[in-house]
């Protein structure tokens, strides 16, 4: 799969989102709500940086930034609308509204913005197929206000954007570090644009598809999937210098229980009638439970579950000792 750049010039001006159909939101759930973009344009106030009063880039220009390079980018390649979800709103009111009981507030009084935001938008014509699942390439990004510093004045600011597939059977976002994962600091649209196009032009499709097709080719046992999971809930309690010897593990320890109930469960990537699980399916456990991630920590999480299973793939191919397969 090759993908043709359309236009080497990434700042492009306004354009028209005409596709009515919207990417799913299911991709992450955790403590968000699902929103659309023109809520975030219409009714939420914009941050700025208080010493000098300057704005930032509000969530809704970095998505429509994103969107309309991927516009030019893929030329007649339909895109659909872009799927968001937010996290820890920020409420306020009007000065006039001040001391008034919160239950008398009018509409027009309050005011409010989400600090963390997580969006993405599909391309449903680029599409790929792993041991029968059908996987679709997907763009998105994620902006979270508590990691700048608002009480200074403007400077660059952060954003995470990817590109990758979704897996159309359980909306799983299949991230990959290499090229397709960036975190970029921009302090105009110009620079954000000009960033989502250098890594749309560098992503390879095809060398993630291999990755990830790979993943189906090697297998644990039932005995090296408890071992594994027992490593991962050791692995945070590790003292620091052998934690740091090893690969880190990318979950949680609650994320790791639900990895082990679906092991039992899932419909899709659930154990072998044997115990076996193979590491296409191990993966998508991974990501299926990376979804309980804060919106903050949900793109470092996934790209870290294809590089652990990544890992995986190299332990077993080389027959090495590995701590978390291994006794």
């Amino acid at each position: 799969m090759e993908l043709t750049k359309v236009n080497s010039n990434p700042i492009v001006e306004d354009a028209v989102m005409l596709d009515e159909e919207i990417s799913s939101d299911q991709f992450i759930h955790a403590n968000t709500i699902s929103v659309r973009n023109e809520q975030l344009r219409s009714g939420c106030i914009i941050p700025v940086f208080s010493k000098d009063n300057e704005s930032t880039i509000s969530h809704s220009e970095f998505i429509e930034t994103t969107y309309r390079v991927a516009e030019k980018f893929f030329g007649n390649e339909r895109i659909l609308q872009p799927a968001v979800r937010v996290s820890h709103p920020i409420k306020g009111r009007i000065p006039e509204a001040m001391g008034k009981p919160a239950k008398e507030l009018m509409e027009a009084e309050k005011t409010l913005y989400y600090e963390r935001m997580a969006f993405v938008i599909e391309l449903p014509g680029i599409t790929e197929s792993i041991s029968g699942n059908n996987l679709s390439l997907t763009i998105g990004g994620v902006r979270a206000y508590n990691h700048e510093n608002l009480y200074n004045r403007k400077s660059e600011e952060k954003f995470k954007v990817f590109v990758g597939f979704k897996n159309q059977v359980c909306t799983n976002l299949c991230i990959f570090t290499d090229g397709a994962y960036r975190e970029i600091k921009a302090r105009t649209l110009n620079e954000l644009s000009f960033e989502i196009f250098n890594m749309l032009n560098e992503f390879e499709p095809s060398r993630q598809v291999n990755f990830l097709r790979n993943f189906g080719n090697y297998e644990l046992t039932e005995s090296q999937f408890a071992h594994l999971l027992g490593k991962a809930r050791m692995y945070q309690h590790l003292p620091l210098k052998q934690r740091t010897e090893l690969q880190a593990f990318p979950l949680s320890d609650t994320q790791v229980t639900t990895v082990a109930r679906e092991y039992y469960q899932d419909e899709t990537f659930c154990r072998n009638d044997n115990g076996s699980l193979d590491l296409w399916k191990l993966y998508n456990l991974f990501t299926g439970a990376n979804k309980s991630s804060y919106i903050d920590t949900f793109l470092d999480r996934g790209a870290n579950c294809f590089s652990f299973t990544k890992f995986l793939t190299e332990q077993i191919n080389i027959g090495a000792e590995s701590w978390y397969l291994n006794s």
